[in-house]
């Protein structure tokens, strides 16, 4: 299939140089997965980004039939950010590709199933698939507590609350630009 490989640059001047660096790497996608339809990358700089390794941002989504990659990667150079997103994208296709073609006559018992999604100790012994359980007591509070409450107790990337005005027990996230996020789960 044709592989149409779109490249847009935001908050910056993309030079002739990286625009071919780009493309000609874009371009070698199709030899790791030939039902690619689409690649879209967008490299960026981020100015609000905390660490001044972390400015350059570059994204590649891969669009084909049936599936979507996307991956994203950060450094302090342009280059650097999409070589990393490159190698992460490369490693994704390959996962892709493995369970894609794995259902096609890859025929195993169920005891290799049952014996593949346990983990085993040093001695043999059957690990439980749930290492570890915790209780904690949780008290009603609106988001704007949740978010004192996530400070106060040094919680850096999430915090579990029951929201009082909702009724529901919601997930409070510091998302990378400094801003929270909130999971509110729904039964489907």
């Amino acid at each position: 299939m044709a592989n149409n490989i779109e490249i847009q640059a935001r908050n910056m001047r993309m030079t002739d140089n990286t625009r071919e660096y780009v493309e000609k790497k874009a371009a070698k996608l199709e030899r790791y997965l030939q039902e690619i339809d689409e690649t879209r990358i967008e490299l960026s700089h981020s100015k609000a980004a905390r660490n001044a390794n972390d400015r350059q941002v570059a994204q590649i989504t891969i669009r084909g039939k049936g599936f979507i990659l996307r991956t994203e990667e950060r450094a302090d150079d342009l280059h650097a950010a999409f070589d990393s997103a490159f190698d992460k994208i490369q490693r994704q296709i390959e996962r892709y590709k493995g369970k894609h073609y794995r259902g096609r006559g890859d025929v195993r018992s169920a005891a290799e199933v049952f014996e593949e999604e346990w983990p085993v100790d040093e001695t043999g012994e059957l690990l439980p698939l749930i290492a570890k359980r915790k209780k904690f007591i949780m008290m009603p509070m609106n988001e704007e507590e949740a978010v004192e409450q996530m400070r106060l107790l040094g919680h850096n990337n999430f915090f579990v609350f029951f929201n009082a005005e909702k009724n529901s027990v919601q997930v409070l996230y510091r998302r990378r630009n400094g801003s929270y996020g909130l999971i509110e789960p729904v039964v489907g």
